[in-house]
């Protein structure tokens, strides 16, 4: 027996397909079981990175970062295979992202992103590959009898991860794994490759397992009952202990050393909480602060005109120190940049007469907002503070509240994107949850129960912001009584709770945009809806 293991193919909630994990009962669990640390390997994607990253680090584990994707087979374009990358260092994260990126980019059928095998070239350093067991292309070569395509199969992965590549184990239960298991373990030994062991972890608990088959038939569109749906899952795709795999694995005791091997390889420290700004252009033989104060006095001086009233010398002064007293402490903390950036593209919206609001939220209180046109709000007029906005003793990102109308908000985003280049400026993606009404409508459906009576249910469910099916219990007597008198309703409201708030989507906010210093993927993967509009992650 081993005294570890560490899980290294792990899917998230973020994998929007498949997966019950959520984040925080993940490292519950991992420390629970006095494991050293966990892979999270999400479909093609970083969603669930920095809240894994947070959570790994404060609860002393040891986070691993990862990606499971979907190949093409360049001899049969409907043939794919899956290859597990996993990130041993800031080298790594850089060409995952990239990877990721490109399948999202140029790598989208029917929906699913997926890579090429030659993308790698030149972008695996860094990266620690996995063959994805029976479901790689090396396992279906060798479950085929197709010795010598695992032959130059094994060359190809071993000229893009020399030392880093390993055959991949499962013992789940699922189809075919035996059959690979023998091939795979003698194909090794001839090769001197090195095996790991996964679980293909989809759940935290085995009783979560049909919870979790209901999630993939809600996201396939599918019943439990459809004789035709592939089940691809079983239940044995939990978060087993130490202890359990390697009462798996006791034949093939180096499968479980190496996933500890394996996680000694893999070191990354990201960094989280900095800002990093675009360059706005500043006129020659000026400095960027220079430039901010020279136009936000002269901005100053131009409001004075505008007012209705004329303002004495001792007023005018009275708004000249706190215009200096502000440019002092936004200078001084570094976001120069960004009131000039956010200056620019409100001031080329008004010019093409795009309907800008005056101002929302704590930023109206900075009178140099009001002063550059950002807000048309006079803080001083109105007794608002600047520090509600800024204040150096909280350092953080400031943030301005800005309304534009959706008949002319696309045209800012595509200035936006002209002015800063298309690969530096991105949407934000956003993610739709199962809430409490429609989670009730998709169990009710993949069980096979009627549309009356889910409709019917969920319209129990009072109407309001937050509402969760276990307020709506505790609130709603007569629905209590349903539920407990009636075993179909039962039925679908003990699963909607296990359900209830899991990622189910994601989708693109209407105005959040991010602004790169150099390209998006410098720092993020890029997600690309199929139509091809591309969104950052919400990092």
């Amino acid at each position: 027996m081993t005294e570890s293991f560490v899980h290294l193919r792990l899917r998230t909630e973020y994998s929007l397909e498949d997966s019950l994990v959520r984040i925080k009962p993940l490292i519950k669990n991992v420390v629970q079981q006095n494991m050293p640390a966990v892979a999270v390997t999400d479909f093609t994607n970083f969603f669930a990175l920095v809240k894994f990253y947070k959570e790994a680090e404060a609860a002393g584990v040891k986070a691993i970062l990862g990606a499971d994707l979907r190949v093409i087979n360049p001899n049969n374009v409907g043939e794919t295979s899956h290859l597990l990358l996993l990130v041993q260092n800031i080298i790594g994260y850089k060409n995952l992202t990239e990877i990721i990126s490109l399948a999202y980019k140029d790598g989208q059928r029917q929906g699913k992103p997926y890579i090429k095998l030659d993308w790698l070239n030149g972008r695996s350093e860094g990266l620690i590959a996995l063959s994805g067991g029976v479901n790689g292309s090396l396992g279906q070569a060798l479950i085929s009898g197709r010795s010598d395509d695992a032959d130059k199969l094994l060359k190809e992965f071993e000229s893009f991860f020399p030392n880093r590549f390993y055959i991949e184990l499962q013992r789940t239960g699922r189809y075919g794994e035996d059959q690979y298991i023998t091939a795979a373990i003698s194909f090794a030994q001839r090769h001197k490759k090195p095996v790991v062991a996964t679980n293909d972890v989809v759940f935290i608990d085995a009783s979560e397992f049909e919870a979790h088959e209901a999630r993939v038939c809600i996201h396939e569109g599918r019943t439990l009952g459809d004789p035709r749906r592939d089940k691809r899952y079983s239940n044995q795709q939990y978060l087993r202990s130490t202890e359990e795999m390697s009462t798996l694995f006791e034949d093939i005791p180096e499968a479980i050393v190496n996933t500890v091997e394996i996680a000694k390889r893999c070191t990354i420290e990201l960094q989280l909480g900095q800002s990093f700004l675009p360059e706005f252009p500043i006129p020659e033989k000026m400095t960027p602060s220079e430039y901010f104060m020279h136009i936000s006095e002269q901005g100053l001086e131009n409001r004075f005109s505008s007012f209705s009233s004329i303002l004495s010398v001792r007023d005018k002064n009275l708004y000249r120190e706190r215009l200096k007293a502000e440019l002092k402490i936004i200078i001084e903390m570094g976001f120069t940049g960004y009131f000039l950036i956010v200056m620019d593209f409100i001031r080329w919206a008004k010019d093409e007469k795009i309907p800008v609001g005056p101002g929302r939220g704590s930023g109206a209180g900075s009178l140099v907002a009001f002063a550059l046109k950002i807000t048309d709000i006079d803080p001083i007029m109105y007794d608002l503070l600047f520090e509600r906005f800024l204040n150096p003793e909280r350092v953080s990102m400031p943030d301005f509240d800005i309304d534009f109308c959706m008949d002319g908000r696309d045209r800012v985003i595509a200035y936006v994107a002209d002015r800063y280049g298309h690969d530096s400026v991105s949407q934000i993606v956003t993610f739709g949850t199962m809430a409490a009404r429609a989670v009730v409508r998709d169990v009710a459906r993949v069980q096979g129960k009627s549309y009356s009576l889910a409709d019917r249910l969920s319209k129990m469910i009072p109407f309001e912001v937050g509402m969760t099916l276990e307020r709506a219990y505790t609130q709603e007597k007569i629905l209590r009584e349903w539920i407990e008198e009636d075993s179909d309703i039962e039925e679908i409201w003990s699963l909607a709770l296990k359900l209830e708030g899991i990622i189910r989507n994601c989708g693109k906010h209407a105005g959040g945009v991010v602004i790169a210093p150099t390209k998006i993927i410098d720092f993020s993967p890029i997600y690309c809806d199929e139509g091809g509009g591309c969104q950052s992650y919400s990092f």
